[in-house]
């Protein structure tokens, strides 16, 4: 039915290529070139990664200080170790879109230890981090907190993998659990549906969606803590009418008060009613209806 053509393939093992090898009909095969498919293990221990430089330092200081903040040597030393795995791993797989250390010590670590007031303010020595992505803001909170009890929410394979092993690496192994499912699962679940003292969210999703993904996991006067900037007026009509859907609660904006960090704000929605079964939705149905 070709005509007798060659197909595809056929062209592909005949045509000739300089220097290869000839075949006995007198043509030449094309030689595959080999494709490197090995990389360099990824460090699993802070000391096989490299020092973090004196302008991260010195960018977190002043932070804390500003922040009113006074870490524990062995703490800013579990921060740092995160940071350095962070980036380290960062250069494989894309944990991050911040690699300079400096710039980290601002986007990730001040970011995060920006709600530690707050949560200390409220009593809150456990939580739940949605979306944990690289570790931020779950392990600087557990940290500096400190948390009892805290749960990084991932449900990428990589991502997760990633959290384990700096929790493990930064000595949180006891504190702080790693969950690779979607939060919508783990809501279903009677260990953790109604547990949780607070939910944080960094860079997650907008806030209607953090409340209906929240709400069933918090435990009543429970808070949703989420880092936000920008114009949040439509945004947070949206959250009005999910927190109404889902039995109620209140809302509050805190700025955060560190010059680096001007017009990032602290979401802080509390759950004072009762969630009902059918929170959280499928997805799918929540993308079809939004709030």
């Amino acid at each position: 039915m070709d005509g007798g053509r060659p197909n595809q393939r056929q062209r592909c093992e005949t045509s000739p290529t300089p220097g290869a090898a000839p075949r006995r009909d007198g043509t030449r095969t094309k030689r595959r070139r080999a494709i490197p498919t090995e990389r360099e293990p990824l460090p699993t221990r802070v000391t096989d990664t490299s020092p973090l430089p004196t302008a991260y330092d010195v960018v977190v200081d002043e932070g804390l200080h500003a922040l009113g903040l006074d870490l524990a040597p062995a703490e800013r030393t579990a921060i740092d170790g995160h940071i350095r795995l962070l980036l380290a791993w960062t250069e494989a797989i894309n944990l991050t879109a911040v690699r300079e250390p400096r710039a980290a010590a601002t986007a990730h670590v001040l970011d995060a230890l920006a709600a530690v007031p707050t949560l200390r303010a409220l009593g809150i020595d456990r939580f739940l981090d949605l979306g944990s992505g690289g570790g931020v803001p779950g392990i600087p909170v557990a940290v500096a907190l400190p948390a009892a009890t805290a749960m990084l929410v991932e449900p990428i394979g990589k991502k997760a993998r990633f959290l384990e092993t700096a929790v493990e690496a930064v000595g949180l192994g006891e504190r702080v659990a790693v969950a690779p499912v979607r939060a919508e699962a783990l809501a279903q679940r009677t260990d953790h549906r109604g547990r949780w003292l607070a939910v944080t969210a960094r860079a997650v999703a907008p806030t209607a969606e953090l409340v209906e993904l929240a709400f069933p996991l918090l435990a009543r006067d429970g808070v949703l803590v989420a880092w936000k900037r920008g114009d949040l007026t439509t945004e947070l009509a949206a959250a009005r009418r999910a927190i109404d859907a889902l039995g109620g609660g209140t809302i509050d904006v805190d700025a955060v008060s560190l010059p680096t960090l001007a017009g990032h704000v602290l979401v802080v929605i509390r759950r004072t009613g009762a969630v009902g079964p059918s929170f959280p939705r499928d997805p799918s149905v929540r993308k079809r209806r939004p709030w």
